[in-house]
């Protein structure tokens, strides 16, 4: 790097910084408005919202390195997201929003009962902690120790502080401002970086798209692989059984349940906005697998004599490419990218304890308190997480990381939420124990393929079990357990599920006539078909 880069990484932070705080921040801010940016957001800005929450220096890291690993079929993550991001405006949002929630935990109350609020109030802090703060943190880190040398402690305490700063004075608003800046950044770093990568191909002998496929190891470029190895007969960690199977049950979560992702709809200025948002979002999440895996292939065939390990692959490319300057945007756009991630998970962490925790077990908190209480959360969970991200360098890549540690949770959450809305004869005591079961199994689970002693791991080294796998199976547990214990329970009445206004889901697709092509099911109808020519192209 130099000098001339660092400075402009310098000005990316002190110039995020500020327009986070003057975009956010009000004297008397209301819980509304910081938790929900006053319910004022229109589609365009909850798409970029959902996709740079998502995108964070984990996927252009993580991604680049798997790209180089194993190729394009871990770019299923990024297009299976484009479906489950349909279902959340389609189905999940027009419940969320008619039944009046500021809270992911707050729905499962009004579904359920308080109990099942509390579980997921804990279960939706921790994850966030673990994975959208934690686990970016880190990745923020190996940018900065790369391209600057500076140890990673310092990296970690630097990013962290930038990105909660804005974050608890501005709420939601500073957000999702930031995160529009952030989103074009990000985007404009990735098409740069592609750009120059594909440029080079010719200095290696390569000029045609038949000679990069001969160039590359086998199946690299194809999104779909075999059930199993042809080498070594083992299951395929990524075949296309596990993304069929596996996939559904962590996309669900995040995209539907996770208190991170949602809160960006939970704050539409409308139904439309809210659905066409998740939709747009679905869209963009088409991008990644050009701008983000392809780097990565493009890598082995350009720099596997360079590259150490895979997680080193996109900071390796940016510093053999990019000319002076440019390398300076692209960590800014690295930075931008973590900084999205965590201050998103910080607003929904303090949303959760606040609304969820210290609001139910203290209902005369004032307004005021609340949003204290929400700033302070934020302070404590950036904390913890500082302590937790080293704990990134465990896992073969850093994309692994935010996919396995999920599946402690997100088959029992995914099977309550989806029961929940699907089958009225669901009960209290079927949500409570099993996210209670699917949190015991899966922490169980999660521990013994860390691994948190040695070094082998027990289901996907010994067993030889995918860990997308892995997620299929625990929700089919939990599904059982679920139906068993509704069964064996009363079943909640008919005035308890009319009382949230909720329409069979259906019905909020054929219920009603397509008003034109701006109509989120008629969206969606053309998205689904772009998905359909895109697999067909590339499998």
């Amino acid at each position: 790097m130099t000098n001339l880069d660092i400075i402009i990484v310098i000005a990316y932070m002190v110039g995020i910084l500020a327009i986070g705080i003057l975009a956010g921040y009000r004297k008397n801010t209301s819980s509304e408005q910081f938790f929900l940016a006053g319910k004022s957001l229109r589609w365009p800005i909850i798409g970029a919202a959902l996709f740079t929450a998502n995108i964070s220096t984990i996927h252009l890291v993580g991604l680049a390195a798997d790209g180089y690993r194993i190729g394009f079929v871990v770019g299923n993550f990024e297009w299976m997201a484009t479906f489950t991001l349909i279902i959340l405006g389609l189905i999940f949002v027009p419940f969320y929003l008619r039944s009046n929630i500021t809270t992911l935990p707050e729905f499962l109350e009004k579904r359920y009962s308080p109990t099942p609020r509390m579980i997921m109030a804990v279960i939706t802090v921790i994850s966030a902690l673990l994975i959208h703060i934690g686990i970016s943190i880190y990745a923020g880190a190996m940018v900065f120790l790369y391209f600057f040398g500076i140890p990673v402690v310092w990296s970690v305490l630097g990013i962290a502080l930038v990105a909660a700063t804005y974050t608890i004075v501005g709420g939601l608003r500073a957000i999702v401002v930031t995160d529009a800046i952030q989103a074009g950044l990000l985007l404009a770093g990735a098409i740069t970086l592609t750009v120059f990568a594909i440029l080079a191909l010719p200095d290696k002998g390569i000029h045609t798209l038949a000679e990069l496929k001969a160039a590359v190891q086998p199946d690299q470029m194809s999104m779909l692989h075999s059930f199993r190895n042809p080498e070594t007969g083992r299951l395929n960690e990524y075949s296309w059984v596990s993304v069929l199977l596996g996939y559904p049950i962590l996309g669900i979560w995040y995209w539907c349940t996770d208190q991170t992702i949602v809160q960006k709809t939970l704050g539409a200025r409308s139904m439309r906005d809210g659905q066409l948002g998740a939709v747009f979002a679905g869209g963009l999440k088409i991008l990644p697998l050009f701008l983000m895996v392809l780097p990565g292939v493009l890598g082995y065939v350009l720099f596997h004599d360079l590259i150490e390990q895979p997680n080193d692959t996109l900071l390796v490319m940016i510093q053999e490419l990019l000319p002076t300057g440019v390398k300076g945007l692209l960590a800014a756009g690295l930075l931008a990218a973590v900084m999205s991630t965590v201050e998103s998970a910080l607003n929904s962490t303090a949303t959760v304890v606040a609304e969820d925790i210290v609001k139910r077990v203290r209902p005369q908190t004032s307004d005021r308190s609340l949003v204290t209480i929400g700033r302070v959360t934020a302070v404590i969970v950036v904390i913890l997480a500082i302590l937790w991200s080293p704990y990134g360098g465990k896992f073969a890549s850093i994309f692994e990381a935010i996919n396995k540690i999920p599946m402690m949770f997100a088959p029992a959450i995914t099977c309550v939420f989806l029961f929940g809305i699907f089958w009225r004869r669901g009960t209290k005591e079927a949500a409570v124990t099993t996210l209670i079961f699917g949190l015991v199994v899966g922490v169980a689970y999660f521990l013994v393929d860390l691994p948190l002693v040695g070094e082998t791991r027990l289901v996907a080294d010994t067993w030889g079990i995918p860990f997308m796998q892995v997620g299929w199976w625990l929700f089919c547990l939990c599904s059982v357990v679920y139906v068993v214990t509704s069964l064996m329970t009363p079943a909640p009445t008919q005035a308890h599920v009319d009382a949230l206004h909720w329409e069979p889901p259906m019905r909020a697709l054929f219920g009603s006539r397509i008003t034109g092509l701006t109509d989120p099911r008629a969206v969606s109808i053309g998205l689904l078909v772009l998905m359909a020519v895109l697999y067909a192209w590339f499998s």
